[in-house]
Formats: structure tokens, C-alpha cells, sequence
């Protein structure tokens, strides 16, 4: 991720929750008053997120102590500590709940990622996302992606051609579309294609684009496109994939597999915040 966009968007996310200041932790504790907090998972999943817990604690106060035990990418366990901060009450209970819920929704991005990724257990074929993302929070969603497993697919509009089909109606035909652009762009940006039909996929090679999706097609058709497909062509199957049927694809041919569900519906992996407070003999964490 870029560490200055990183530290941009916790800055904007921590000045929307916090205002002016925390009226409840500024009141009742001093700046004297220290303790430590710690990331436990509630449920097995792969983390992502480590550089949010470093990077939004040190925004706060660069006097906070952040400890990881695991990696973004690595599995953690329910009921596994993988994560602690220990510094000012008042500048942890400020942060913890907007890092908690960034970690949480990126690393059930990668956890749900993983899955897919195993269930299509392809030598070949790459799993990868979408623009179906949380406004504001693309660069995390994606890179949640690339941590479980995954790939990306264009980061926005502005980065590469995708032609779909409202484009072909609105320009008279795929081939009057694909010549109005080449046209007009350098030889770094590539075109992609939308297709449905054997007679699209045909004229879309003839226009010899870059990328050629099968849009809402049957594993069956998916299968009979790629053979029409010349090699220098990347192959894309999309639109209505569950992951229950990603095994029918793992020897389909087709090079990548693009899922909306990874971002715009995906659960937050289950992670709770817990202080460290002392007890007789000892110390103990509880939930905040």
C-alpha cells in the first residue's frame, strides 16, 4: 500500500470519528494514565491489516508501542493475540474502534479471498476482484485482495479500456468502439472487452484487444470461448460466479476469474479489542 495515501485516509477516518476531541476518554483519564490493549481474533481467518494498527497509533502518539506477533497474509487463530499497543489510555481508546473496524473488513476481504482461491485450486486460472468497492476505501479492499491470495483487476476508470456493453450499443458496434479508442490512446493502456456470444468473442479477436471477458457465461461456454481465443489474448470469465461453483472452472482454461462478492458483500472477520488492567496477582484483558 502507499504509506502516504495510507496516513491521509486515517487521518481524514480519525478526524471524522473523534471531532474536536473524545469528550468520554478525555474526561476521565490524565495523560499520565497508561495501559496496553490487545487484537484478539474471535474466529480463523488470514490477517490483513498490520500496517492500519502501526500507522493509525502512531498519528495519534508516536509514544504508542505497537507489537505484532503475525503477518498480514498469515492465518490467526480464534482466540489468538496477534497485536498489542501499550501507551496513553486516552490515545488508544481514541483509535482502537476505527483500526478494529479496518481491520476487521480487510481481513475478511482476504480470509473470503483465500477461500475462493482453494476452492478454485487452479494452477492456472487467477482469482481476482473488481470496482465493486467501499468508496474511500479501494487501495485497503484491494490490497485485502492481493493479502488473501488474489488479484487485481483495474484499480478504476482511469488506468485501463473496458468496453462493456452499453459502450457497444452507444458507438453502433464492438469493432466502431474498439477503433474509436485505439485511436486515440498510447500504447501503454490496454482494452478489454465485454462479450456474451461466440459472434462477439470472434470479432473481438479480429480487433485483437488485449483482455476478452465472458460476461455471464456457463462454465460450458466459458470452455468453448477460450479455444477461440489465440493465446496473446487474456481470457476473463465473470458475472454471477458463486464460490460453490469455482471447482467447475479449475481446469477451464480461462485465465482469470473476476468476483464482485470479494468487496461489496463480504462479512468482517470477527476481531475484538481488549484492555490490559490490573487485577490482584497479576494483570487481565477485557473487551471494550
Amino acid at each position: 500500500m502507499n504509506s502516504l495515501k495510507l496516513k491521509q485516509m486515517l487521518e481524514h477516518f480519525f478526524i471524522e470519528d473523534i471531532g474536536e476531541h473524545d469528550v468520554t476518554s478525555d474526561l476521565l483519564f490524565s495523560k499520565n494514565d497508561s495501559g496496553e490493549i490487545a487484537f484478539v481474533a474471535k474466529q480463523d481467518g488470514i490477517l490483513c491489516g498490520g500496517s492500519i494498527i502501526t500507522t493509525g497509533f502512531q498519528l495519534l502518539d508516536p509514544a504508542i508501542e505497537v507489537t505484532l506477533t503475525k503477518k498480514d497474509g498469515e492465518h490467526i487463530r480464534k482466540g489468538e493475540t496477534f497485536a498489542s499497543a501499550a501507551g496513553t489510555l486516552s490515545s488508544l481508546l481514541k483509535g482502537e474502534r476505527v483500526i478494529l473496524n479496518l481491520l476487521q473488513r480487510m481481513s475478511g476481504i482476504s480470509t473470503l479471498t483465500n477461500e475462493a482461491v482453494k476452492a478454485l485450486n487452479s494452477s492456472h486460472t487467477r482469482i481476482c476482484d473488481t470496482r465493486k468497492t467501499t468508496p474511500g476505501l479501494r487501495m485497503l479492499e484491494k490490497y485485502a485482495v492481493r493479502t488473501g491470495g488474489g488479484y487485481n483487476h483495474r484499480h478504476g476508470l482511469y488506468d485501463a479500456v473496458m468496453i462493456k456493453d452499453n459502450h457497444i450499443a452507444l458507438a453502433g458496434s464492438l469493432t466502431k468502439a474498439v477503433s474509436r479508442i485505439k485511436n486515440q490512446i498510447g500504447h501503454m493502456v490496454k482494452i478489454e472487452v465485454e462479450t456474451e456470444t461466440k459472434d462477439q468473442v470472434l470479432e473481438a479477436v479480429e480487433n485483437k484487444v488485449d483482455c476478452i471477458m465472458f460476461d455471464n457465461c456457463t462454465v460450458e461456454e466459458t470452455r468453448q470461448f477460450v479455444q477461440l481465443v489465440p493465446p496473446a489474448i487474456v481470457t476473463e470469465a465473470s458475472g454471477g460466479i458463486t464460490i460453490e461453483q469455482l471447482p467447475a472452472y479449475t481446469n477451464s482454461g480461462v485465465d482469470y476469474i473476476s468476483l464482485g462478492f470479494l468487496t461489496h458483500s463480504v462479512p468482517s472477520l470477527d476481531i475484538s479489542v481488549q484492555v490490559h488492567t490490573h487485577v490482584k496477582g497479576g494483570f487481565s484483558y477485557e473487551s471494550i
